[in-house]
This record gives C-alpha cells, sequence and structure tokens, in this order.
C-alpha cells in the first residue's frame, strides 16, 4: 500500500536525505572520529517498527549525536529530538541547524509545558521521538529524576519506550564545556522495548524506565570506560 503520510518538515523525504549527509556523513563521523564509541545490544531492536519513544538519560550535548547515530538507519531516519525551546529555538540559526541535524521540535521546560502536544502529533504520524526526561544536562553525569511525561506520551498514545543509556558523555563533552575532548571512551546502549502495564501510572512507568537506564548504566559503565577490555566487532558494538 502506498504511504499516505502527510508530509511536513519531520515526514518530508527530501529532508530526510539531507538529515542522512547530515547526520550519518558530518554529525557521526566528526563524533565517532574523535570518540571511542561502543554500541551495545542493538540486536534488542529487532523488530522493533515506528513510531516509538526513546527516553535516555542526559549529560551533554553529545547524547542526541550518539543516538541518532548508534540506531538502525530505519529507525533514525525520521527520529525527532525534543529540544529545549528556550535555548535551542530562540535564534533561527540555531533552530535551523537543530531542525537539519536532529529533525527538532520544541519542548517548554516550564513547569505547565504547553508544548507536549507536538510529540503526540509526531507519533501519530509514525514519527518517533526522542526525549530526555531530566529536562536538562547533569551537571555531575549523575542521574538525575526523571520526569514522568514521556511515559505519559508513550502510554496515551500506545507506543513502545526505547530506554537507552549513554555512558562517559559527561566525561568527554560536560555541561559548560566549548568543545568536547578527544578519545573518551564512550557507550550506547539499548535496552528491550517497554511498554506500560495496565493500570500503571506515568510516574511509575517512568521510574521503571529510570530503574533499567540505571541498571544498564551500572552493568555497561566498566567496561565501556576502559576497567574491562570488550570485544568488538568492526562497528565497535559488543553484546
Amino acid at each position: 500500500m502506498p504511504d499516505k503520510t502527510p508530509r511536513n518538515r519531520f515526514t518530508s523525504r527530501s529532508q530526510a536525505v539531507a538529515r542522512f549527509v547530515a547526520q550519518r556523513g558530518i554529525l557521526k563521523g566528526v563524533v565517532w572520529g574523535m570518540e571511542k564509541v561502543t554500541v551495545v545490544d542493538r540486536q534488542k531492536l529487532k523488530g522493533l517498527t515506528r513510531p516509538f519513544v526513546v527516553i535516555a538519560n542526559h549529560s551533554s550535548h553529545l547524547d542526541a549525536p550518539l543516538i541518532m547515530g548508534a540506531l538502525p538507519r530505519p529507525l533514525a531516519r525520521y527520529l525527532a529530538a525534543g529540544a529545549a525551546g528556550d535555548y535551542f529555538f530562540d535564534v533561527w540559526w540555531r533552530r535551523g541547524l537543530t531542525a537539519l541535524f536532529f529533525n527538532a521540535f520544541p519542548v517548554d521546560r516550564s513547569p505547565r509545558n504547553q508544548r507536549n502536544f507536538n510529540a503526540r502529533m509526531l507519533l501519530q504520524q509514525d514519527v518517533p521521538v526522542l526525549l530526555f526526561p531530566e529536562g536538562t544536562r547533569s551537571k555531575d553525569g549523575q542521574l538525575g529524576h526523571f520526569k514522568p511525561g514521556g511515559a505519559a506520551l508513550a502510554s496515551a498514545t500506545g507506543v513502545p519506550v526505547l530506554p537507552v543509556a549513554i555512558i562517559g558523555a559527561h566525561q568527554a563533552h560536560p555541561r559548560g564545556s566549548s568543545w568536547p575532548k578527544m578519545g573518551v571512551p564512550l557507550g550506547v546502549v539499548f535496552g528491550a522495548p517497554m511498554r506500560a502495564n495496565d493500570g500503571e501510572k506515568p510516574n511509575e512507568f517512568m521510574a521503571r524506565v529510570r530503574d533499567v537506564i540505571a541498571g544498564m548504566m551500572e552493568k555497561h559503565s566498566a567496561r565501556i570506560l576502559g576497567t574491562k577490555s570488550p570485544e568488538r566487532n568492526s562497528e565497535g558494538e559488543v553484546s
């Protein structure tokens, strides 16, 4: 059957091609060339189809490039990243760059978060979304509180949550630094897709997602950061 998805900047095929060049040809080339990136448990994505909600910890501007570079292309092609509306959408050039590289949509960081409807509309158009439920980058690299909005969104739309743990990004490019350090070991760890249980409240579901991400960080950090030496394939992936 022909694809009847309405075309806009989030679903445009031509913009997806431009984004492919920007993400895979430029951004991934720079990040993977500068750092030592390990991707863990990509096999857990087998069978995952659009739409879905990616939930990840957040400590660095490297987080979104790492996730988009580590996802298989069919899953990353239309992935739209939620970005702080008061920063990434405040001036035209930053708005344009985030749209080009990350298919970004604005997230209101105020308590009322009136822009959440954007993410729901994207999911209804089969566009997966990437959210950082801590709301801002961690100052010390430690896992912070996860706001329940992403879990509520997934529950309301009936889509799965894909938990992702980012390891080492704070060491490579901490908040306040102007450019990443070279040669830092980084990791992207994928968890199995999750769905809300019957009767589970969004804050309970998000607490489960956070526990999974915390567990992945605890399990793989030592190996990725260098105290253990994993065997890698040609793509830098371990299981």
